[in-house]
């Protein structure tokens, strides 16, 4: 099953994704005939008032271009609200000083991106004084033990950064709303197209459009989606005037233009990911593939049960020396060592040898092995990625 099964606002997804805001107002009637709504990059716009009001005056607050990608990604999302901000951290950060008081208190799965890990041990706990509390977020009942009557916040990424681990997203929004607290899900490994944490119950989903929203690699974004009216007022003050963190319209037209391929290419994404993994898996010098879409994956049942397919992202454990694994990287000629994921081009990263000091998990979080590689298959010929992996295993 995909998401296109389902409905969504009378469309199915990949009708949304090739018009969602587009669509609700034809061109004629926009007073041109684009069939691309155009680039908004004014500043500022005539002021007006009574029946001559404008929707937008400034554009801090509110430009035509953002509106339209919010729109859009909020459809897509199943929520009411969206907002695009400048990146995917910006997106996180702005959720959690806006729900999160000083000297409050946080729950996180401990499988997360290092950004976000770090963001909240030495920012959010250091300076704020947050009480940030890490448990692995794949038994529920770990959440649920650490929830309790002053909780602001429930966190998790599904599936996790850089070790593909999965959350109950399910389960973990029970105990959430048991105690009334906001849950939170970075859904940015999966896409809206293969994940959709509100209707599970989330109150809110992430994402770094930079990823497979945008998916060309020529674009910083971040998206929050959430159909709870009181947590987007509280993001969009935060947004609009407290910290004035938000989307270029040029960005914002960037991806929209690529929502519209996102159907074509996550299914493209899964399905070398799917061949990648598989050959990996057989081979001797590899220890172990994380991939949620094998059988062999701990929580394949929970991936088959929550998403409507795997996405392109996996992880393996090289077995062998950082010295024959840094060899391992150099002899591919398709996979361009790199951070960032989710473009059309195939990316591989070890973070031992390339995240940098100040960005590496402390023993707070899970610890990522020293030989784990994070691959990000792109939609290049299924064929030749397997080749080329194959040519430069040792």
């Amino acid at each position: 099953m995909t998401r296109d099964d389902d409905c969504f606002h009378e469309n199915r997804f990949k009708t949304l994704a090739v018009g969602a805001a587009e669509n609700t107002t034809r061109p004629s009637e926009r007073g041109t005939s684009d069939v691309i709504p155009p680039i908004h990059l004014s500043s500022t716009f005539e002021w007006g008032s009574g029946d001559d009001t404008n929707e937008h005056d400034y554009s801090r607050e509110s430009n035509p271009t953002r509106a339209a990608l919010e729109e859009q990604l909020a459809r897509l999302e199943g929520g009411e609200h969206g907002l695009a901000f400048a990146s995917g951290m910006a997106a996180i950060s702005t959720t959690m000083l806006s729900l999160v008081p000083p000297g409050g208190h946080l729950v996180s799965s401990d499988s997360l991106y290092s950004g976000t890990e770090k963001l909240l041990t030495k920012f959010v706990a250091n300076h704020l004084g947050v009480d940030v509390e890490f448990v692995d977020a794949r038994k529920p009942e770990n959440i649920g033990t650490a929830v309790d009557s002053e909780t602001d916040l429930i966190w998790v990424e599904t599936p996790t950064n850089p070790l593909i681990r999965l959350c109950d997203i399910r389960s973990i929004a029970d105990i959430a709303h048991d105690h009334g607290v906001p849950f939170g899900v970075d859904s940015t490994f999966a896409s809206p197209y293969f994940q959709a944490p509100l209707e599970l119950g989330a109150d809110i989903a992430v994402h770094s459009t930079t990823k497979y929203l945008n998916g060309h690699s020529d674009s910083l974004g971040g998206v929050v989606v959430t159909d709870n009216d009181e947590i987007f007022e509280n993001l969009a003050f935060s947004q609009r005037v407290g910290l004035g963190n938000m989307l270029s319209p040029f960005d914002c037209y960037l991806v929209a233009r690529g929502i519209k391929t996102l159907p074509a290419r996550m299914e493209h994404h899964q399905e070398n990911a799917m061949a990648v993994a598989r050959l990996l898996e057989a081979h001797d010098r590899v220890a172990r593939v994380y991939y949620p879409g094998l059988e062999s994956h701990p929580q394949h049942e929970l991936a088959a049960e929550q998403m409507s397919g795997y996405s392109g992202m996996l992880s393996v454990e090289f077995d062998g020396t950082l010295v024959e694994l840094e060899a391992f990287i150099n002899g591919l000629e398709l996979f361009t060592p790199g951070a960032s994921l989710g473009g059309v081009e195939s990316l591989i990263e070890v973070p031992s040898l390339m995240i940098p000091d100040e960005l590496n998990h402390s023993s707070a979080t899970a610890e990522i092995p020293e030989t784990l590689v994070r691959i990000s298959v792109g939609i290049e010929d299924g064929d030749d990625l397997c080749e080329d992996l194959q040519a430069a295993l040792p």
